[in-house]
């Protein structure tokens, strides 16, 4: 069965281009990289927990921001063979440079046996359409080409 996680895709429109605000995942192993390095807000659904309401938790720990508004449903995602990922938009707006993520734990440096805690996210960013699709992990292009696509044909509120 596989791992499922939840996600949030904040949204907005400046000089009449759509852009989505991304995640840099944390942590040293992401820390020198930048395309295919980012992520949209998302998490593991807990046992029993409502998928919409983890997508929301899940945003709001890794960016600090709470959110509200009309959730707008953009699907379910395979993000490999083990991992699947449903996502919602959400039309918002945040200041990037407010952005306070929680933390995890890992063994830095490796083998070292020195447990060391990094952000989950260390920064935050709001991109263009090709901007995103190339800045954003692989796994998750199609969660923005279904979001760019909705907006284009007017299915999201603009």
């Amino acid at each position: 069965m596989p791992i499922q996680s939840a996600g949030l895709l904040l949204y907005r429109h400046r000089s009449r281009r759509t852009e989505v605000f991304l995640i840099h995942m944390g942590g040293p192993i992401w820390a020198k990289k930048d395309i295919g390095a980012w992520s949209i807000p998302k998490g593991l659904i807990g046992v029993g927990e409502d998928p919409l309401e983890a997508a929301i938790r899940e945003f709001r720990e890794e960016t600090g921001f709470a959110v509200s508004g009309t959730y707008e449903p953009l699907g379910t995602f395979r993000q490999n063979t083990s991992k699947h990922l449903t996502v919602w938009a959400l039309e918002g707006d945040c200041d990037p440079d407010q952005l306070v993520s929680n933390t995890f734990s890992m063994s830095w440096p490796p083998k070292s046996g020195k447990i060391q805690s990094f952000p989950e996210a260390d920064r935050g960013g709001w991109f263009k359409k090709t901007e995103a699709l190339e800045r954003i992990v692989c796994g998750q292009r199609p969660v923005l080409e279904a979001l760019f696509t909705a907006v284009e044909d007017r299915t999201l509120r603009r």
